[in-house]
C-alpha cells in the first residue's frame, strides 16, 4: 500500500497497480486524484476532480473505458479496493471526498461484471457505460450496494482502506476531532457502526497490521502512535524520534517492525515490541517547502520506494553478511547438469554463466553480461545438449555455444520486457512460458537467421492466469501449469488442448472463440444484459479461485520411469508450488491421487527428481532440503485422495536463502542433488548423509575419493559392529557354560523358539504375486554408501520379530510367603517382657555360644552398654538366637538364585585368575627379551 502525502496537498492511497501502462491511457485535461487496480476484473478505477470515477479495461491495448460513476457528492481524493481471496466477486471499492465523506460500494459479481448494464444506460461512441451515483444508492443495481458515514464532518479524508480482518472501512483526517474513524461492517445491515479516535492535530497518514492488531497513525505532532482498533480512549504506544511532522508509516510484518518518514526526509525504522527506533537514515532530497511523497515498502523483495515530487528513491535491504562460501556475486536464478561434458552451469541476477566441474568443484569458464543488466530467469539445454539457452528479464531468449558465442535471439517480448519462468526444448521447437497465459512458440527454420519472432501456438490461451512451467512427455503429452493452479494437457503435435486439472475443481475446455485474449470480455462490451455461458462458468470457479497463489503450480515432472502404467493406473506426473504442497497426478485417468505438505508454512517450494524417479527433492524458502522416497508411491489407482507423505529420506539446510532452482543427477553410480539459492551459493550433495560441498570454495573436492572414503568408513563401522556383536555372543555362551543342566536346557528351549519367530531377508518375504511379477524386470536397485549406515525398510517394523510369548519356568516361591507366620508372627510382648534373671551357669553358657561382646546397644535411660552386658541385665539372649534363626540367608532367598550368584562369583573368579596368569606371562616375556 502507497501513499501520496505532504504538507500541501491531501493524502493520496492505494497505488498498487502495476507499472509499464501507455501514457496515453488517460487523455483527460481533468486533474486526476487517485487510482486503484480492480484485481481478478483486469479494470482500473482512476478518480477525477470532476466528480466521477472511470473504470478501464486493461485486457484491451487501447484501454477503453468500460463504466464512467458520475454524480458523486464531492470530488473523490483517495481510493481503495479490497477482494475475498476465496471468493474474487466479493470485493468492495472504498474511497473517501473533501466533504468528509466516506463511502463503500461493495461488490457481489466483480469477477463476471461491476455493474448491470440497464436498457436505458447511456453508452457513448467508445462504448462507455454511465452509472448514475443516484441510482446505486436507491439500489437499482442488484449486484452491488452502497454504505456510507459523515462523521468526518466536512473534513478532507486523507486516507481510506478496508481490512477484512477487523471487517471495517478505516479512514483519518487532520482535524483533532474524529481523526480516525472505523466504520464497522455488517452483512445484515447496509449501515455501518462507527467509532473514533481523537488525535491532538491530526494525522497525516496510518497502516494496519492484522497479526499484531494495531494501527500506527504518522502524527502531525511528531509522534507515531500505536492504537488498538477496539481502545479508543488511549494508544497501546508513543514512538518518539521524529522532529518534523510524520507524513508516512508502514508496518514490516515479517520482522514485526514498523517505517516512518517525516516531512524533514527522515527516515526510521522502529522495533515494536520495545519501541525503540533501531536505525535513522536521512534521504537526500531537494529541499521543499510545497511537495508531494509517495511512500511503498515491496517487503517481498526488501525494497523501499519514497517518491519526492519528480525524485524517486529507492533503499534496498543488503541481506546480512555471513563467512558463507558464494559461487557468484549476486543470487543464483538456475542450475542446470551437462551430462555430456559433466560439468554444473549456474546462472544469476547480475546476467552471468558460470561453468562448474562436478568431481572437483573447479571453475571452468565464465560468461558475463549475457542479457546486459537483465537478470536470467530460466535456462536449459538443446536437444544434444552443445547450446544452451537463456531467457533473461529483458524479453529476449539466447541460445549460445560452450565458447561463448550467441548465435541465435528470440524475441520473446516482442521489443518489452516480461517475466521468463521456463524454457522447454521439444525436439526443434522451443515453448517458453511465464507472462502470458498462452504459450509462446518458436520454430527455427533457418540457422542463418539471428533474431527470430515468435509464432503462433494454435491452441490459443486455455488458461485463465499465467503460464509459470511446463513438461514434455514423449511422444506427444504437454502439461503446463498456472499460477491459478490449473493444469492443461496437450497434444503437442496437433497443439490442441485435452483437459483440465485443478485439486478443487473441474472445468471444460474452453471454445475455439475464447481461446483469444482479446475476446475474454467480448460479451460484456457488446452490451449483452445476462452473463453468457462460459462467465457463469467462470462463476461456479471463483468459489475455488486460488487469489493469493497457494495453489499456483511452479514446476511440473513427468515420471518418465513410469509410462507403463495407463493399464494399472497409478501417477506419472508431480506438481508443486504454493503452500509447499506436492500433488501426483495421474494424467490417463485425469485424477488427482495424491497430496501432501512437503513444507509447511513457508510459501512455495520447488522440486526435481531423477531419471529412475526413486528419489524426489523438494527446496523452500527457508534454504531447507527434504529428500522423499517416491519409488513405491502412488503406484496403483486409488478412489480416495492419499494424504500420507512418502518416506522421508533426509532433511538439512544447505542454504541460508530461498532455494530458487534444484536438479538432480548420478556421477560414478551415485546419485547427487545440486541446489541454487538466492543466497548466491550453489551446492551438491549426495541422497544420504553425504557432505555438502559448494561451488567456488577454496579447497577443491574429488567425488570419487569423497565416495570411496564414505564406503571405507561404512564398511570399517560394520566390522566393529560384527566384532563387537562377536564379543558379546561368546561372553555370554561362556557364562552359560557354566550353568546348570536343567538351566541348560531351558536356555536351548528359548533359543529354539526365539529362532522360530526370527525375521525373514527381504528375499523371502512374499509380498505378493503382483509385486514379484514387478520385480522380475525391475533393475537391480543402485548400491549407495554413505557416511552412516541407513537400513532400508520397506514397510514400517519390518524388522521385528512377531510370535507367540516364550512360557517363563516356574519359581519355587521363599520360605516366607509360603509360611508367612513364621517369620512374621506377632510375638512382640512376650519379646519385650522381661524374663527372670537367669542363673550364672546359663548366663556363662550362652555366651560361649554366642560371642556378641563386640556389639553395643543404647539402653533407655543409660549409656552405650555391650550386649553380653544387656543381656546378663535384662536375660535377652533367647530374642537373639530367636532372630538369628528367623532371617537366616538360606532359609530367606530361594536355592537356584544362591547358586546362580555362587557361580557367578565362582565363574569372577575364575576370570580373575586366568587374567593374572596372562599378565603375569607377558611380563615374563618382557624380562625375557
Amino acid at each position: 500500500m502507497g501513499s501520496r502525502l505532504g504538507p500541501g496537498s491531501p493524502a493520496k492511497t492505494g497505488l498498487t497497480a502495476d507499472a509499464g501502462w501507455d501514457a496515453g491511457l488517460l487523455e483527460n485535461h481533468l486533474g486526476v486524484e487517485d487510482f486503484v487496480r480492480i484485481q481478478r476484473a483486469f479494470e482500473i478505477a482512476v478518480a477525477f476532480t470532476s466528480k466521477e470515477i472511470c473504470f478501464y479495461d486493461l485486457l484491451s491495448q487501447e484501454f477503453p473505458c468500460q463504466y464512467k460513476l458520475q454524480g458523486l457528492k464531492g470530488t473523490p481524493i483517495c481510493m481503495d479496493y479490497w477482494y475475498n481471496p476465496l471468493d474474487a466477486n466479493e470485493s468492495i471499492l472504498s474511497f473517501g471526498d473533501v466533504t468528509g465523506n466516506v463511502q463503500a460500494v461493495v461488490f457481489t459479481a466483480a469477477v463476471i461484471s461491476l455493474f448491470e448494464r440497464p436498457i436505458s444506460a447511456c453508452e457513448d461512441e467508445e462504448g462507455t457505460v454511465t452509472i448514475s451515483w443516484e441510482d446505486l444508492l436507491s439500489g437499482r443495481h442488484r449486484c452491488c450496494r452502497i454504505s456510507e458515514h459523515e462523521l468526518h464532518h466536512g473534513d478532507w479524508v486523507r486516507q481510506v482502506t478496508y481490512s477484512a480482518s477487523l471487517g471495517a472501512v478505516i479512514s483519518s483526517t487532520t482535524n483533532s476531532t474524529n481523526t480516525v474513524v472505523l466504520a464497522w461492517r455488517e452483512k445484515s445491515k447496509h449501515h455501518l457502526e462507527v467509532t473514533s479516535f481523537s488525535i491532538a492535530q491530526g494525522i497525516h497518514a496510518f497502516d494496519y497490521h492484522s497479526l499484531l492488531n494495531l494501527i500506527a497513525t504518522a502524527g502531525i505532532n511528531s509522534k507515531v502512535c500505536l492504537w488498538n482498533p477496539y481502545v479508543v480512549s488511549k494508544p497501546v504506544g508513543v514512538l518518539r524520534g521524529h522532529s518534523a511532522s510524520v507524513i508516512a508509516v508502514q508496518f514490516f510484518a515479517e520482522r514485526k517492525q514498523l517505517f516512518s518518514f517525516s516531512a524533514d526526509k527522515i527516515l526510521r525504522l522502529w522495533d515494536i515490541h520495545h519501541q525503540l527506533s533501531i536505525q535513522r537514515i536521512a534521504c537526500s532530497f531537494p529541499k521543499s517547502q510545497d511537495f508531494t511523497c509517495l511512500f511503498h515498502f515491496d517487503e517481498t523483495h526488501g525494497r523501499l520506494f519514497i517518491a519526492f515530487n519528480n525524485q524517486l528513491a529507492l533503499l534496498a535491504m543488503k541481506t546480512e553478511t555471513s563467512k558463507r562460501v558464494r559461487s557468484h556475486g549476486k543470487p543464483v536464478t538456475c542450475v542446470l547438469y551437462n551430462p555430456l561434458l559433466k560439468q554444473i552451469i549456474s546462472s544469476d541476477a547480475g546476467s552471468t554463466v558460470s561453468f562448474w566441474m562436478i568431481d572437483t568443484g573447479q571453475k571452468i569458464k565464465q560468461f558475463t553480461g549475457c542479457h546486459g543488466d537483465a537478470e536470467i530467469s530460466a535456462m536449459a539445454l538443446d536437444a544434444n545438449e552443445t547450446r544452451l539457452l537463456t531467457g533473461g528479464a529483458d524479453g529476449t531468449v539466447k541460445i549460445w555455444d560452450f565458447n561463448g558465442y550467441c548465435h541465435h535471439t528470440l524475441n520473446v517480448g516482442q521489443d518489452g520486457a516480461v517475466d521468463i519462468s521456463q524454457i522447454l526444448v521439444i525436439q526443434k521447437t522451443i515453448l517458453v512460458t511465464g507472462w502470458e497465459r498462452a504459450v509462446t512458440v518458436f520454430r527455427p527454420q533457418h540457422s542463418s537467421q539471428f533474431l527470430i519472432e515468435p509464432e503462433e501456438w494454435r491452441g490459443g490461451a486455455q488458461h485463465h492466469d499465467d503460464v509459470l512451467c511446463a513438461a514434455f512427455s514423449p511422444p506427444q503429452t504437454l502439461a503446463t501449469g498456472s499460477y491459478d493452479g490449473e493444469i492443461v494437457l496437450w497434444n503437442n503435435s496437433a497443439e490442441n488442448a485435452v483437459c483440465v486439472l485443478h485439486p478443487h475443481y473441474q472445468r471444460p475446455l474452453k471454445s475455439k472463440s475464447d481461446t483469444e485474449p482479446h475476446k475474454l470480455f467480448s460479451a460484456e462490451a457488446k452490451g449483452s444484459t445476462s452473463a453468457t455461458a462460459d462467465q457463469a462458468c467462470g462463476a461456479a470457479r471463483t468459489s475455488e479461485i486460488d487469489t493469493e497463489g497457494n495453489n499456483a503450480v511452479l514446476r511440473l515432472c513427468f515420471l518418465e520411469a513410469r509410462k507403463n502404467m495407463a493399464a494399472t493406473g497409478g501417477a506419472n506426473l508431480v506438481s508443486c508450488g504454493g503452500s509447499g504442497y506436492v500433488r501426483f497426478w495421474d494424467t490417463f485417468s485425469k485424477q488427482l491421487l495424491a497430496e501432501f505438505s512437503a513444507h509447511s508454512g513457508v510459501g512455495s517450494i520447488t522440486m526435481s527428481t531423477d531419471k529412475w524417479n526413486q528419489y524426489l527433492t523438494t527446496g523452500d524458502r527457508d534454504g531447507c532440503l527434504k529428500i522423499w522416497n517416491i519409488e513405491e508411491y502412488c503406484l496403483g489407482s486409488s478412489k480416495r485422495k492419499i494424504t500420507r507423505a512418502p518416506t522421508l529420506i533426509r532433511v538439512f539446510q544447505p542454504h541460508e536463502d530461498r532455494i530458487t532452482s534444484l536438479e538432480m543427477c548420478e556421477r560414478g553410480g551415485h546419485l547427487l542433488v545440486i541446489s541454487a539459492s538466492a543466497d548466491c551459493s550453489v551446492c551438491v550433495t549426495g541422497i544420504h548423509g553425504a557432505p555438502v560441498w559448494t561451488f567456488g570454495q577454496a579447497k577443491h573436492w574429488n567425488i570419487k575419493n569423497c565416495f570411496s572414503a564414505i564406503e571405507s568408513d561404512t564398511n570399517l563401522m560394520e566390522s566393529e559392529i560384527q566384532e563387537e556383536s562377536m564379543r558379546v555372543k561368546n561372553f555370554s555362551s561362556k557364562e552359560e557354560s557354566c550353568l546348570d543342566s536343567a538351566e541348560h536346557s531351558l536356555l536351548n528351549k528359548k533359543e529354539k523358539d526365539d529362532s522360530a519367530y526370527s525375521v525373514r531377508p527381504s528375499e523371502d518375504i512374499n509380498l505378493g504375486i503382483e509385486y514379484k511379477e514387478r520385480n522380475i524386470y525391475k533393475k537391480k536397485p543402485r548400491q549407495l554408501y554413505y557416511g552412516e549406515i541407513i537400513q532400508k525398510a520397506v514397510s514400517p517394523f519390518r524388522s521385528l520379530s512377531i510370535g507367540a510369548l516364550t512360557q517363563l519356568p516356574e519359581v519355587n516361591k521363599p520360605a516366607f510367603l509360603l509360611d508367612p507366620e513364621k517369620y512374621f508372627r506377632k510375638e512382640s510382648e512376650e519379646y519385650l517382657r522381661i524374663p527372670t534373671r537367669p542363673l550364672l551357669s546359663e548366663m556363662v553358657t550362652l555366651e560361649a555360644q554366642y560371642p556378641l561382646s563386640s556389639l553395643l546397644l543404647v539402653v533407655p535411660g543409660s549409656h552405650l552398654r555391650s550386649l553380653p552386658s544387656v543381656c546378663r541385665a535384662y536375660g535377652c539372649i533367647s530374642l537373639h538366637a530367636t532372630l538369628k534363626a528367623v532371617f537366616d540367608e538360606k532359609n530367606l532367598f530361594p536355592k537356584e538364585m544362591l547358586d546362580r550368584e555362587r557361580k557367578a562369583k565362582q565363574l569372577c573368579q575364575e576370570t580373575t585368575c586366568e587374567m593374572k596368569i596372562k599378565r603375569n606371562k607377558k611380563q615374563l616375556l618382557l624380562k625375557e627379551k
